[in-house]
C-alpha cells in the first residue's frame, strides 16, 4: 500500500510540476544537444513526467538570516551545509524538493546545489568545467532513477548521482563534487549563527514544508521499477540509507543502520584514515508529509582523522557527541572540537554523500560495505 501511495505521489508531483505531461518516449525535439556524442545508451535514459525544466531550477537565488529562516524551519528538518572561504549557506531540503537545483555563487565558486528526491541524493557540484561557468536545469528525465541535468551553456545532459556528463558536448566529463553536508537545521544554526540561508521567496507557488514523496523511503520498500531499471545489488535493503566515500579507486559505503548502533567508524580508505560519524535528530524528507513530522533517520560527517601529525581514534560520548581517544576532547558530528584539549580544532572534512543503497551501487557495484 505504502509503495502504490508513493508511485501516485511522485507521478502526480511531476503532472503538477510540468503544468501538463509527455510521452514517456525520448525524444530530442527542442534540444539544441549533439546526441550523437554519449557515453551510456540512450535507452537508459526514462522520462520523469515533467518536460525541460518542468521542474524549475533557481537561479536567482534569496537569502534571509538565520533567526528570519527560523521563523519556518522546525529543529529537525533536514538541509544542505556549504562552507567556503568563509561564507557559510544553508539550503532547506524543504525547498529542494521542489526545485532540485539551486545555481549559486559561494564567495568566488559557483556551484550548482542539487537534490534528487528519489535517490535521496543531496551533492554540490562545482560549476566550472574547462573553462566556463555552467548553468543548470532539469531535463525532467531520469537514469536509474537519477535526475538527469542539463547545462544551459552547449545543452549537454549530465548525471546528477555522479556528476557525469552522459550526452552531448560534455559526455564522459565529470564535474568536481564539492564537500557539504546534510543535516538538521538545529544543527546547522547551532554551528553557524550568523549563516546565510536560503529564502523562500522563489517567484514560484509551491507548498514548501510538505513532501509529495510521502511512504516513499518506507523500510523495506524499493525504487519505482519504471524509473529504476538498473541491477539491484542485493547486500543491502534498497532503501537503506549509506554514507558514501570515493578515495582513489577504492569505493565504502557505511550503512545507516550499522551506523546508528555504532555511532562512529573508525576506518581506512585508499590509504587515508578516516571517521564516519553518525548522530540523530535529522529527520526524513521522504517520510510524513509534513517534513517536521518525519521519523528521525540522523545525520553522517566523514572526517580525515589526521590531525597535527596524530592519527586520531573515535568512539561515541553520548547525547549525539564523539570523544578521541588520545586526548579526550568532545566532537560533534561537523567535526568541530567542542570541549576538551583540542577545542575549537576542527577535522578535514572527506567529500562524501548519503544515497539509497540501491542508488549508489548500481554506479559503483564495486563497492566495499562497512562491517
Amino acid at each position: 500500500m505504502v509503495r502504490t501511495i508513493a508511485h501516485i505521489a511522485v507521478l502526480a508531483f511531476a503532472a503538477c510540476a510540468a503544468g501538463g505531461d509527455e510521452s514517456a518516449a525520448f525524444a530530442q525535439d527542442g534540444w539544441r544537444t549533439d546526441f550523437s556524442r554519449h557515453v551510456v545508451p540512450l535507452s537508459e535514459i526514462v522520462s520523469g513526467g515533467p518536460p525541460k525544466d518542468g521542474i524549475p531550477a533557481l537561479d536567482r537565488p534569496k537569502f534571509v538570516t538565520v533567526r528570519a529562516a527560523g521563523r519556518k524551519l522546525s529543529d529537525r528538518e533536514p538541509v544542505i551545509l556549504l562552507e567556503h572561504s568563509g561564507t557559510v549557506r544553508v539550503y532547506p531540503i524543504r525547498i529542494l524538493l521542489w526545485h532540485e537545483i539551486v545555481d549559486d555563487r559561494v564567495g568566488d565558486l559557483p556551484v550548482a546545489v542539487t537534490y534528487c528526491p528519489l535517490c535521496n541524493t543531496a551533492l554540490v557540484l562545482d560549476r566550472r568545467h574547462k573553462g566556463r561557468v555552467l548553468d543548470f536545469g532539469t531535463t525532467g528525465r531520469l537514469r536509474h532513477s537519477d535526475m538527469v541535468m542539463y547545462d544551459r551553456q552547449t545543452e549537454s545532459w549530465w548525471q546528477q548521482a555522479t556528476g557525469e556528463g552522459l550526452v552531448g558536448t560534455y559526455a564522459g566529463d565529470t564535474l568536481r563534487l564539492v564537500p557539504s553536508a546534510m543535516v538538521s537545521w538545529a544543527t546547522a544554526k547551532r554551528a553557524h549563527p550568523s549563516a546565510e540561508v536560503l529564502s523562500d521567496e522563489t517567484g514560484f507557488d509551491r507548498p514548501y514544508g510538505t513532501t509529495p514523496y510521502a511512504g516513499y523511503d518506507a523500510p523495506g520498500g524499493s525504487p519505482i521499477a519504471e524509473f529504476f531499471g538498473g541491477k539491484k545489488d542485493d547486500r543491502l535493503p534498497a532503501m537503506e540509507r549509506v554514507a558514501t566515500v570515493q578515495i582513489g579507486r577504492e569505493w565504502v559505503a557505511y550503512p545507516f543502520s550499522r551506523l546508528s548502533r555504532a555511532r562512529v567508524a573508525n576506518d581506512a580508505v585508499g590509504g587515508h584514515a578516516l571517521a564516519v560519524f553518525w548522530t540523530p535528530g535529522t529527520a526524513s524528507a521522504l517520510d510524513a508529509r509534513e517534513l517536521g513530522s518525519s521519523r528521525d533517520v540522523g545525520a553522517t560527517g566523514v572526517f580525515d582523522r589526521q590531525l597535527n601529525g596524530r592519527t586520531l581514534t573515535f568512539q561515541p560520548d553520548g547525547a549525539g557527541g564523539f570523544r578521541d581517544r588520545e586526548t579526550g576532547s568532545r566532537w560533534n558530528v561537523l567535526g568541530h572540537a567542542v570541549a576538551g584539549e583540542l577545542r575549537g580544532s576542527r577535522l578535514r572534512r572527506i567529500t562524501s554523500a548519503d544515497y539509497f543503497w540501491f542508488a549508489w551501487a548500481v554506479f559503483r557495484p564495486q563497492t566495499r560495505i562497512w562491517k
